[in-house]
């Protein structure tokens, strides 16, 4: 059977699927950033116990495999707190989001560890409080310094993004998937499905690294800062 007229025939769902993929993946980044950066700053700036649970949330989610949390989220978490009506694709995109923010918070503390102390103190000698050295010294720096490390997230929460085939998001896999299951034919739409996912993957890359050229500052780095 000629795969051409297939992929033709099921190009709209593929289309879907890919849809569903990227919807996961930016979701999740943007979780990700939402809760990650201010753990990061949490873990420098709060109290031994604030240091303490954000640690533990770290280890939590940085330790167990993505498959088991999404099992656990979408049989066990939030059918017990009342959520379990949210839908696969919410499910998935919110673990995935929870996941990252615990590799996020990592890199966005070692970004803002790596602006200098001198920095700070700079900041409020000239009358600023806390809050607004770290909103407006620390954080641009910081970010700047943050964004490479970041930018592997998105390939990451890619790859991860097709186990959310297991609680049902029509994603990417799982479109194929159902193509396999309809026409008997495995390993050429498997490796178009492959093919995509580098595609995706390689096109999410240059985004992000002109991202990084277009906010980068000339001789800007941590090591002096």
């Amino acid at each position: 059977m000629d795969l051409l007229p297939i992929l033709i025939d099921w190009f709209p769902y593929l289309l879907s699927g890919v849809a569903a993929t990227l919807g996961l993946v930016l979701v999740a980044l943007g979780i990700g950033v939402l809760i990650g950066l201010p753990m990061a700053l949490g873990q420098v700036y709060s109290s031994r116990p604030v240091r303490y649970i954000i640690g533990i949330y770290v280890w939590f989610f940085r330790g167990l495999p993505i498959l088991v949390l999404l099992f656990l989220f979408w049989f066990g978490i939030f059918p017990a707190i009342g959520l379990g009506d949210l839908s696969a694709f919410v499910v998935g995109a919110v673990v995935l989001g929870l996941r990252g923010a615990a590799y996020q918070s990592q890199i966005f503390r070692g970004a803002i560890q790596s602006v200098g102390e001198g920095q700070m103190i700079a900041a409020r000698s000239l009358g600023m409080s806390r809050f607004t050295a770290i909103h407006s010294v620390v954080l641009p720096q910081a970010m700047r310094i943050a964004l490479p490390g970041w930018s592997n997230e998105y390939p990451n929460i890619l790859t991860d993004s097709a186990v959310c085939y297991a609680i049902g998001v029509a994603e990417l896999l799982t479109i194929t998937s159902r193509m396999v299951t309809q026409t008997h034919i495995t390993m050429p739409i498997y490796l178009a499905a492959a093919g995509i996912f580098i595609i995706l993957n390689y096109g999410g890359l240059r985004v992000l690294h002109g991202l990084e050229k277009r906010v980068a500052v000339p001789g800007f780095g941590a090591g002096g800062m």
